[in-house]
């Protein structure tokens, strides 16, 4: 794992390299193997964990030392925090507006999409924000995007030692290539949305109701994906709880007011002309409009956590991360990174399909590759088999290993919270 990792993160090509490529599906590959050991063995000794998080920790450094992608998205949240440290409203301004040409610095000339504003919520603004007062540059994105990953280990470890689960599956969290490539490499704001949204689910687990409804606030604040795991937190906090999260929510906004309006930014253009690793929304979208499709994900997301929610509370991990998941599934773009707020959540059984997605859906990176040659930025055929087919594989392997075995009591390790998780004394 170490050994793949530092190669790909030496990539001459980035992304689009084959010295980048080969090596991500090995440890890709790798992974896989250490979900399996993780699953099978009955304990680690503490200092084999250590180990293994130092070595995370090394093949980390060397991806937050490799340059960025020309068009990583890293650049726009530079761009994004440094205008309104000028006085700009980010979801207004146009980065090709020749007027603006005196803002841009050597690192986000080249930025993607120059022709539209900001699609970032607010509160991923007020962190671009906040970084760029601290330092203007690329290397200070990734290293506050790599303490967030590294203060998700932090809060897991306190987890799985508050509900008795084994130490080791810290690794199925801090060993996934995803953590190097796109947090450290290439440095995504999902990474901040992932770690409040498990704050959140650790403040419910303590029955901290108001800090849990206000770190899902921002959650969604960051990025809008984990909306649809509202369901999750009815009755788990009071209609107080969930009026205060609101409002910090709003008071987010108020910095970006145009004429007391709330601006979306370029919302509307990514719905519109968007795709990526979307075959669901594709399909979709050949008999609805592409506002309605996008609803149609919401709507699958907020069904499946409602779902969740009356099921048993003997796999909580399920509740948090198949909605999100399931909306995924459904959305107009399916980046890789996206996956990074599932990555927290998959620790039993039952996930097993989607630890298996966040690994198969490593080779669109292929389509890098592609664009590099001058073809079409569109996700080959045998790609989307590939992807979709290794879920589907191991979703029917855990259905019939759950018909063929008789119906027994959950065993601890796979409770990723307490039985009386979440079964707060609320009745908002």
């Amino acid at each position: 794992m170490f050994v793949a990792l530092v190669v790909c993160s030496r990539s001459p090509g980035g992304k689009a390299g084959s010295s980048f490529l080969i090596p991500l599906a090995v440890a890709g590959l790798t992974y896989l193997v250490v979900i399996r050991e993780v699953f099978q063995t009955p304990a680690y000794a503490r200092h084999v964990i250590f180990v293994c998080l130092a070595l995370a920790a090394l093949w980390r450094i060397a991806f937050v030392m490799m340059p960025p992608g020309s068009d990583d998205d890293i650049h726009r949240y530079l761009w994004d925090g440094r205008v309104q440290r000028f006085g700009y409203n980010p979801y207004t301004v146009i980065p090709a507006d020749p007027a603006l040409a005196r803002l841009h610095t050597a690192e986000t000339r080249g930025l993607n999409n120059p022709e539209v504003p900001s699609p970032y919520p607010a509160g991923a603004q007020l962190f671009f924000r906040g970084v760029t007062a601290i330092s203007e540059s690329i290397f200070a994105f990734k290293v506050a995007f790599v303490t967030c990953d590294l203060a998700i280990v932090l809060v897991l470890l306190d987890i799985l030692r508050r509900t008795g689960q084994k130490e080791q599956w810290i690794l199925a969290y801090a060993w996934h290539p995803l953590l190097a490539t796109d947090v450290a490499g290439s440095g995504h704001i999902d990474i901040v949305g992932a770690l409040l949204l498990l704050v959140s689910v650790a403040a419910l687990a303590r029955r901290w109701r108001i800090s849990a409804a206000i770190a899902f606030g921002l959650a969604v604040a960051v990025k809008f994906l984990p909306v649809v795991l509202a369901p999750l937190y009815w009755r788990r906090v009071r209609i107080r709880d969930a009026l205060i999260a609101a409002l910090v929510v709003v008071m987010l906004y108020v910095p970006f007011l145009e004429h007391f309006r709330i601006s979306i930014g370029s919302i509307g253009v990514y719905l519109e002309r968007f795709r990526f690793n979307d075959p669901v929304f594709a399909t979709l979208e050949r008999v609805v409009s592409p506002q309605i499709g996008a609803g149609l994900a919401v709507l699958v997301g907020l069904l499946t956590a409602a779902w969740l929610r009356r099921k048993p509370p003997a796999r909580c991990a399920d509740r948090w991360a198949w909605p999100m998941a399931a909306s995924l599934a459904c959305a107009p773009v399916v980046y890789p990174w996206y996956l990074l707020w599932l990555l927290p959540f998959l620790r039993s059984t039952s996930t097993l399909p989607l630890m298996v997605w966040t690994i198969s859906i490593l080779p669109t990176y292929f389509v890098w590759h592609l664009r590099s040659l001058g073809q079409a930025w569109k996700v080959p055929g045998w790609v989307l088999l590939l992807e979709y087919g290794s879920v589907a594989i191991a979703a029917a392997i855990v259905s019939l290993r759950r018909l063929a075995q008789p119906v027994v009591q959950a065993s601890p390790e796979e409770h990723v919270l307490p039985a009386n998780y979440g079964q707060g004394g609320g009745s908002g």
